[in-house]
This record gives structure tokens, C-alpha cells and sequence, in this order.
């Protein structure tokens, strides 16, 4: 079962088939790299925990991560060389997914010193202090999946929308006043969605704008993404006074992730990471919008 795809696959294996490539990578991050010694780092519960694994397009294994069946997240690793171009984000996705299809209320995690921050991007909450674990230091995280995950401000933003855009299969559908300054503007997202757009999957990413003469005027980065690569990125613009009166701003992927802010100009609003049914709504409703909208042919030509 593919669970994520891109310049990189994200599949939930059968750890005995896959068990030498988990291991590979795992002996690279965990045991050369960080120095675990290796009785730490392999356990008695490997057996019984649900298995993902990141593959690059010559199907080498690149990442893994698990979930045991009591909702721990453990053993994310990701090659050094693969690191920052949002594997770890399509894996922990993945056993998110996997986690509610358990039925799971909530996960935990013990997240190294260095990887707190990215945890909390993805909505994971400190519980307790700090403390020290096979030498490294650690914190204790939880996510809760029967509820959203509020989004305060604009780190926290950009983090979840780049790490939507990354978890999508083939599709996005992203509503915005003027392609949010602060937000589409910002190098992790615009990153993230040239990758999006450069993955060679059939990708299809639709931008509806309530003013598009403003995002133009601000020289948005999108909008030249979206003319070096129009077979992905379809822009238009709301004509219909109602649906100019619309406050809110969303994206929403296939994946089942989604960022919703009920004022459009700020960037609170709440995030979940699997949420199939609040984002097929979403989407639906934002469709039915870009039935009756017009296509922004005017910044379909290079040269802002």
C-alpha cells in the first residue's frame, strides 16, 4: 500500500519482507551516525509494530518509521542525504493515517532534542521535561487525532501548509485572499510546492483568488510557479459578489490534510493531518466555486 507519493515513495511494509532495508537505514542514522549502540537501538517489539518505509525513485530504502500497536511513534530515521526535502514529514504523515485507521485516539513519541521543533510544526504538544535517552536528549510528545490542532501563528503556519503540500498524492486545492504575504511567499512553502509540481505524478494543484491583481502587484512567488509550470497550477479569480464576501482562507490536499483559517487575513485557524472527510468537504465546496469563477488568463505570461 502506497501512502504517499513524489520524487520519493512512503509504503507500510511487512517488516519481515522489508526488514533488512529497515535495518539499513536504521544502522546508518541510529547506530553509525548517533552512536546507539546497537542493543538498544533493534527490541522485542519490532515484531508487532506497524512499519513505514521511504523509498527513492530507485527503490532504495531512504527512511523508516513505526507505530506500535499502543500509538508510540519510534524510530524515525532519514538519511543524511534525503534529510530537508520533507520525508520525514511524508512518513510521520503516513503513520498518522495508519493511526486513525487503528482507531487510535491519540499518539506519543519521545522526540530527540533536535527534532522537537519539527515535531511541533506537525502539532505534536510537550508532555513533561526533558530527559535523557540511549545518550540523547529527549521530550516527551503527544498528538491528539480525535480533535484539530491549532495553528497560533505564522512559523507554525507555514510549517503546516509545507508539510500539507508535501504529505499530498495528487492533489490541492488551496483558497486565498492574495496568495497570503507571509505565507505563499515564504521559501519552505514555495519549496515545497515546486516540488509538488515537479514530482512527475499527474499533480494537479488549483488556486482560487479573491484578488488577483494584488498577488500579482506583490510579485508572488506562486504566480511565477505557476507560469513555468501550467500543466500543474490552474489560477482563477471569485466573480460571484457572494463568493467575494467569503472570510475564510483553506488548503486542502488528498491526502486528507488540510489548514483552515476562518479569517483569511490572519494565520490562526485549526489543522489535522488525516482527516479524509473535512477534507473532501473542503474540496467540494471549493469546486463548486471554481465552477463559476474565471480563469486568471492574465497571468498566464512570463514576466510579472
Amino acid at each position: 500500500m502506497t501512502i504517499a507519493t513524489g520524487p520519493f515513495q512512503v509504503l507500510a511494509v511487512d517488516y519481515t519482507a522489508a526488514l533488512d532495508d529497515l535495518r539499513a537505514v536504521r544502522e546508518a542514522v541510529f547506530v553509525q551516525e548517533q552512536q546507539v549502540p546497537r542493543e538498544l537501538e533493534r527490541d522485542d517489539l519490532d515484531p508487532r509494530c506497524r512499519h513505514v518505509l521511504a523509498r527513492d525513485p530507485a527503490g532504495i530504502a531512504i527512511g523508516t518509521a513505526r507505530l506500535s500497536p499502543e500509538g508510540r511513534i519510534g524510530r524515525m530515521a532519514v538519511l543524511a542525504g534525503w534529510r530537508a526535502h520533507g520525508v520525514g514529514s511524508a512518513l510521520l504523515h503516513a503513520l498518522l493515517r495508519l493511526a486513525r485507521e487503528d482507531g487510535l485516539r491519540q499518539v506519543t513519541l519521545h522526540a530527540q532534542a533536535g527534532a522537537i521543533e519539527f515535531y511541533r510544526a506537525h502539532g505534536f504538544t510537550p508532555v513533561g521535561e526533558r530527559f535523557v535517552e540511549a545518550g540523547i536528549e529527549h521530550l516527551a510528545m503527544r498528538f491528539r487525532l480525535d480533535r484539530p490542532v491549532a495553528v497560533e501563528d505564522r512559523a507554525a503556519a507555514v510549517a503546516t501548509t509545507a508539510a500539507i503540500v508535501l504529505a499530498a498524492r495528487r492533489r490541492l486545492w488551496i483558497y486565498s485572499r492574495e496568495l497570503d504575504p507571509g505565507l505563499y511567499d515564504q521559501p519552505r512553502v514555495v519549496e515545497a510546492l515546486r516540488r509538488f509540481g515537479t514530482a512527475g505524478v499527474g499533480g494537479e494543484a488549483r488556486i482560487l483568488l479573491q484578488d488577483a491583481a494584488a498577488a500579482q502587484r506583490a510579485h508572488a512567488p506562486l504566480i511565477g510557479l505557476a507560469q513555468r509550470l501550467p500543466s500543474v497550477f490552474a489560477l482563477r479569480e471569485v466573480e460571484d459578489p457572494v463568493d467575494r464576501t467569503y472570510p475564510s482562507a483553506f488548503i486542502a490536499s488528498d491526502a486528507g490534510g488540510y489548514y483552515f483559517r476562518s479569517l483569511g487575513h490572519r494565520f490562526d485557524g485549526e489543522t489535522e493531518s488525516a482527516a479524509r472527510a473535512r477534507a473532501r468537504q473542503l474540496s467540494g465546496a471549493f469546486d463548486q466555486v471554481w465552477e463559476r469563477s474565471r480563469p486568471c488568463s492574465e497571468l498566464r505570461a512570463l514576466g510579472l
